[in-house]
């Protein structure tokens, strides 16, 4: 029998009497059971982490420290554990799961030494002026299923550490590792500073619209943004929205594509494909193109499609049906309409999971749906483009925003052609490195707001400035 999980509410571990199947995506098999919560079980979380503010947003930075190291803590101790549960239900390699639930752990301890200091805006005879910030409130969260507990982890430290409250959100595909750790620190963290409650798709709409909720956070699909962003307007909640992305990486023609192909490959392929800042489209210049996609295709020769707890195993299944079918679909277009594939493009019918091939496409036109479009998966289109000007104008060309790279022998030329990209993040010589020290956000449609960093700090607060007269004093 599937093993079932409890939700964490007031620091208590309470379940439903209902429940969702939760599958691995590897076999299809159910691994898990989770509460599918309604309207009274977020009405229970919304109203202890209300009443739990009232304290919490009084605390000292050192009592938010030590709540937030509690969850790092916990994630280190249990890391073996935690990796191997996230493999069963997310389906990246172990290698990739354990990455995942260490670096949750490393931005747990590191934003827990972030604060927001005062700032004296004037101190003279007439007139003390200070600005500080203060907590937003209750925060509810809602996390992907790519990278589940960063994500999450990424919402609750943050909260905690601006003095606020937090109702989270699991997404119904990847809760079970999310609910093991809520486990793990309902006796480590205050009572309702965090609470964590699973449910359907449904369950999100009742979060955005709660009037007990004061800011939303939200991590996934910018067509889901959109709603979010309609449904926080009804009472202005404040919002953090992380989506989509359509993320273009170009390699100028001084870069050696014998040093490049592999990085390339992983910049597009890691967790299958299933990551917002993934290299989605690559401009290669057409002096080294040739040689750069054929270096591409022969390093996926070598790379293992399959179950992520198998030994061996680099790029894992899509983690759900509807995904799935969606990454199929943009496949069978671009098969549709004659496009050249250097790899895939074929699947095996036989078996079980959620398996698509290494799929690399052979410079589809600009206008092509795998070229416009968010394919998250491990598809891969390579286009040729002749000049610098004509390039940087192609990665624009996108309602997207999120991040970029420039591959270079010349670092100073990479950065000359980051800053004229229209993104969030821009890499030269990298991929998907982010600080949390650093600020992380889309431009255009790719979001609304930061995370990471102080710059992500201040999203859970609002301004306060206060002023004192000195020298009217009416006592």
């Amino acid at each position: 029998m599937a093993t079932q999980y409890k939700n964490l509410i007031n620091g208590e571990m309470v379940e439903t009497d209902e429940w969702l199947d939760v599958v691995n995506p590897a076999n299809e098999e159910v691994i898990g059971r989770v509460p599918a919560c309604g309207k009274d079980e977020l009405d229970q979380a919304v109203a202890a982490a209300r009443a739990a503010f009232k304290t919490w947003k009084t605390s000292t930075f050192e009592e938010r420290h030590a709540a937030c190291m509690a969850i790092s803590t916990a994630i280190k101790e249990n890391a073996d554990e935690l990796y191997r549960l996230l493999t069963s239900e997310q389906g990246k390699p172990h290698a990739q799961a354990k990455g995942e639930i260490f670096g949750a752990a490393g931005i747990s301890a590191a934003q827990s030494t972030l604060q927001l200091e005062e700032e004296i805006v004037q101190d003279d005879d007439t007139r003390l002026h200070r600005h500080r910030r203060v907590p937003v409130g209750v925060v509810g969260g809602i996390v992907p299923w790519n990278f589940p507990v960063m994500m999450a982890v990424q919402k609750i430290v943050p909260a905690l550490m601006a003095g606020c409250t937090i109702v989270l959100k699991p997404s119904p595909f990847t809760p079970l590792t999310t609910l093991r750790l809520a486990e793990l620190v309902a006796d480590k963290v205050p009572a309702g500073t965090v609470n964590i409650i699973t449910g359907e798709d449904s369950l999100g709409p009742l979060i955005t619209g709660h009037p007990d909720i004061d800011k939303i956070t939200f991590t996934g699909s910018t067509a889901t943004g959109k709603k979010i962003m309609e449904g926080a307007s009804a009472d202005l909640k404040r919002i953090t929205l992380e989506l989509g992305g359509n993320d273009a990486s170009i390699v100028l023609p001084d870069a050696d594509p014998k040093k490049v192909a592999e990085q390339l490959f992983w910049s597009s392929f890691q967790n299958a494909g299933q990551v917002c800042i993934a290299a989605k489209r690559v401009y290669i210049h057409e002096d080294i193109y040739d040689e750069l996609s054929a270096a591409i295709a022969e390093y996926a020769k070598t790379v293992v499609v399959g179950d992520g707890s198998e030994q061996g195993t680099g790029v894992g299944p899509i983690q759900n049906k509807k995904q799935y079918d969606r990454v199929l679909e943009l496949i069978q277009d671009a098969k549709d309409n004659g496009y050249k594939f250097l790899t895939g493009g074929d699947k095996d019918p036989s078996g079980t999971g959620y398996y698509v091939p290494i799929t690399i496409l052979d410079n589809p036109p600009e206008d092509a749906r795998i070229v416009a479009e968010e394919q998250f998966g491990p598809v891969m289109p390579l286009m040729k483009f002749s000049s610098e000007d004509e390039v940087i104008e192609r990665a624009n060309s996108s309602h997207y925003g999120l991040a970029g790279a420039v591959w270079t022998g010349d670092p100073e030329k990479g950065v000359e052609v980051a800053e004229q990209l229209e993104t969030g993040t821009v890499w030269v010589n990298e991929f998907m490195h982010l600080s949390p020290f650093a600020p992380f956000g889309g431009h255009k449609q790719s979001g609304f707001g930061a995370e990471y960093g102080k710059e992500g700090l201040r999203e859970f607060t609002y301004p306060q400035v206060i002023t004192v007269k000195k020298d009217n004093v009416v006592a």
